[in-house]
């Protein structure tokens, strides 16, 4: 019985620390009805990373530094690898599960460049913890965005604003790529965000 309590503790915690929390904090969602296509832009400028809120500039100096010392040329390539990833890896991740729930079955295509869509979600991402996996001890990345839908005509006036914070990041089995961790992330924001306009799309069906 001890074991069994145990084990069901240790399962909360893991989706108290790993669970992500989405939350409206503006706005809502009537303004998604008969919509066909939603523009969708990426910023980083706001970013900074790990537990310090260090600014992208300096994690990327500090983590090229660090690779070059152990061997010339790998720090470079790198950094080359970090800021490709934004268009590789992290937008295609989210988009893909975006339109995995949405496209097929509501009709709501979310792409780059729809520059003629009435609306736009940025996606502003705030803060990354790139994780690590090092032998048998793993941690999973960890991604903080705030979701603005805005009127692309004028980007002001903002009709739903959501703070996600902490989505998990991981691989099954594992990967010793920052960047393939960071971009599970950024599949479990867009994931999570889809189911939860997915619920609300059927409320306005009905």
């Amino acid at each position: 019985m001890k074991k069994q309590i145990t084990l069901m503790l240790a399962l909360v915690c893991t989706v108290f620390v790993y669970g992500q929390k989405m939350k409206v904090v503006d706005g809502d969602y009537t303004f998604l009805k008969g919509q066909k296509n939603i523009n969708v832009e990426f910023d980083y400028s706001n970013l900074k990373l790990y537990n310090d809120d260090r600014s992208e500039e300096t994690y990327v100096t500090e983590r090229t530094k660090e690779l070059e010392e152990k061997n010339r040329g790998v720090g470079k390539n790198w950094a080359k690898k970090w800021e490709a990833s934004k268009e590789l890896i992290y937008a295609p991740k989210f988009l893909e599960l975006m339109n995995r729930y949405l496209a097929d079955d509501y009709g709501l295509f979310f792409e780059e460049g729809l520059t003629d869509a009435k609306y736009t979600l940025i996606v502003d991402v705030t803060w990354i913890y790139p994780g690590y996996n090092v032998a048998i001890m793993r941690k999973p990345a960890k991604l903080s965005t705030t979701l603005r839908f805005v009127e692309t005509a004028n980007r002001d006036n903002v009709v739903l604003e959501i703070k996600a914070k902490n989505a998990p990041g991981n691989r099954f089995g594992g990967t010793f790529s920052n960047e393939d961790r960071i971009g599970e992330g950024f599949a479990k924001t867009g994931k999570t965000l889809a189911k939860m306009i997915e619920k609300k799309l059927k409320k306005m069906r009905r």
